[in-house]
């Protein structure tokens, strides 16, 4: 996460401002599709805090152990929410994947506490998980791509012809989470 400062401030801007039209979606909806928003909205967040660049603002020691503990909780509840539903899945393996990369990008992750040898796995962390998740995420961007491209735009509601709200646009909602797929690859190809 910390190559070079440019591209970190860029993808920190992409997640910040994913995140906060997430807040935006969750104050114009209800049930569902507030939930929904809100988990996205903690994802973008999340991953613009994890993709400050180091030279700028160094995290604490303890922020890692912070990441993964506040992503490992969201991972358990989307897993609770999830019977029936592939999104809150895509939760669930988004959630874990934060954990996950927390916990390597963690000071010392790379070595163990035996003697300094290491644990088998680099600062990469594990590469056969970090190539399913790579894998992963490339196919669900290009399906939310391929989704995204058939969406006509509608700024009024064909029936009543009142202007939607822009929490309730269905295809900016899904450009955030193309966005942020595309964010979580950037994020991993950089482990």
């Amino acid at each position: 996460m910390h190559g070079e400062a440019m591209s970190g401030w860029l993808l920190v801007a992409l997640c910040a401002a994913t995140g906060a039209y997430c807040l935006l979606r969750m104050s114009s909806g209800a049930g569902e599709h507030r939930t929904g928003a809100g988990s996205e909205a903690l994802m973008g967040f999340g991953m613009a805090a994890m993709a400050l660049p180091a030279a700028a603002i160094a995290p604490p020691v303890w922020g890692w152990a912070l990441y993964a503990a506040v992503f490992g909780v969201a991972a358990l509840w989307a897993l609770g929410h999830s019977r029936g539903s592939t999104h809150h899945l895509h939760h669930v393996i988004g959630s874990a994947a934060m954990v996950y990369m927390a916990l390597v990008m963690a000071p010392g992750a790379g070595s163990s506490a035996h003697t300094g040898h290491t644990t088998g796995y680099g600062a990469g962390g594990i590469p056969l998980l970090t190539g399913a998740l790579l894998l992963y995420y490339a196919g669900y961007v290009l399906r939310s791509g391929v989704r995204l491209m058939p969406v006509s735009v509608v700024a009024r509601d064909p029936e009543s012809g009142v202007a939607v709200a822009w929490g309730a646009r269905p295809e900016l909602a899904l450009a955030c989470r193309l966005s942020m797929g595309i964010g979580m690859i950037a994020m991993l190809l950089t482990l």
